[in-house]
């Protein structure tokens, strides 16, 4: 099992696909560091040789990943709050920040669902 970056790669899976488990690299990204290590992504994890996964660790050494990357993008939704524009109100409130609806759907941002009012129907003409 090959570890790159902190992360313990699945070794069943191709190199291409397996580098992706890092947080911060993507499709291309994985192909660019691939390029440069000179290592065929094709070839499952448990098959790279040492001098292949030092090769791959060097590349990935320049590019951004893991907590440098995590961090960057918590400092972006930071200063968004604090400018307090649209998308930092959205953020600071918990609701969809791309402009989807919220009348239904959204509860993954929103959470359970919180009844307002009674919260059931009466029946007509009954007196309470």
């Amino acid at each position: 099992m090959a570890r790159i970056a902190g992360v313990d790669l699945p070794k069943d899976k191709k190199v291409e696909f397996a580098l992706r488990y890092i947080y911060g690299i993507g499709h291309s990204t994985s192909k660019e560091i691939l390029e440069e290590a000179k290592v065929d992504g094709d070839i499952r994890v448990n098959d790279l040789s040492e001098e292949q996964v030092t090769a791959i660790r060097d590349s990935v050494g320049t590019v951004k990943v893991e907590g440098a990357c995590r961090t960057e993008f918590t400092m972006n939704v930071k200063r968004l709050m604090d400018i307090a524009c649209y998308r930092g109100i959205r953020h600071r409130r918990g609701l969809p920040v791309n402009g989807q609806r919220t009348k239904t759907n959204a509860r993954t941002r929103k959470g359970r669902k919180k009844t307002v009012g009674l919260g059931r129907k009466t029946a007509v003409g009954k007196k309470a």
